[in-house]
């Protein structure tokens, strides 16, 4: 039954999802994501203008709520908009404006294109992009094209976890053109990139841990030795005390003679 709950949560999830990024088309939405709180449920849209998304007066948000709550039974759906500092990194946002200019400027222009799509992400600090066109571009034949710059990893576990990947398709005059990016953001980090420490940085982090190891011992040796001096100077005043003779008053001598 827990599973069978879980399973469902995560197809609704999804679906949510999905029905999202149908409807912000041209939008610059990158994903959506999915947060349970005591209030409701917590949709959070990661998107490069989010001034499109919110609309005048907040119309357009106030739709999707409606149109959310009613599809998908949700008690209390909250829509939160957050913007990418980085759209050039996102391989959702490249690939919509890849098929946004297609679908404007058509197919005479595509190797300009993707060209100027690969700059711009390659300026933005990538390591490295791969995009792949595909469909019947320029002439009536389908081929497939492809533009990319930098270095980029195909195989192993950072292939699926390191390289952003996305897939779309753009509408154009002769048929279906497909479009696949591939981008390696700067922050991945790669298992043969090592780096060998320098003498003066080995020496700057060997010299705290060794101050820190040395300062507790030396405040307990000055305490050990104060406790010790203490203890001699009570010892040397009681010697003191017992060597020292009893005075004898002149006067007291007088009266007995």
């Amino acid at each position: 039954m827990i599973e069978r709950k879980f399973v469902a949560d995560k197809i609704k999830e999804f679906q949510i999802q999905e029905f999202i990024e149908k409807n912000l088309k041209k939008v610059g939405h990158s994903h959506t994501k999915l947060v349970k709180t005591p209030l409701g449920e917590k949709i959070v849209v990661y998107a490069s203008r989010p001034g499109l998304i919110v609309g005048r007066k907040g119309e357009n948000i106030k739709k999707l709520t409606k149109t959310l709550k009613k599809r998908f039974n949700l008690e209390n759906p909250q829509i939160e908009i957050s913007e990418i500092t980085n759209p050039n990194l996102d391989s959702n946002i490249v690939a919509e404006k890849m098929a946004n200019s297609l679908e404007k400027f058509g197919t005479k222009k595509f190797k300009a294109i993707g060209h100027k799509t690969m700059s711009d992400v390659m300026g933005a600090g990538a390591l490295g992009v791969e995009i792949k066109i595909s469909g019947k571009i320029p002439s009536s034949r389908a081929k497939s094209w492809r533009f990319y710059q930098g270095y980029l990893k195909k195989a192993g576990e950072i292939s699926t976890q390191g390289v952003k990947r996305s897939y779309t398709q753009a509408l154009l005059k002769t048929g279906i053109v497909g479009i696949k990016v591939a981008i390696m953001p700067p922050d991945t980090k790669l298992p043969d990139n090592i780096r060998f420490k320098d003498e003066q940085e080995a020496n700057k982090v060997e010299e705290p841990k060794k101050e820190e190891k040395e300062k507790p011992k030396r405040r307990r040796k000055k305490k050990d030795d104060a406790a010790k001096d203490i203890k001699n100077d009570d010892a040397k005043e009681a010697k003191n005390e017992d060597n020292k003779e009893p005075k004898i008053d002149e006067k007291d001598v007088e009266q007995d003679a």
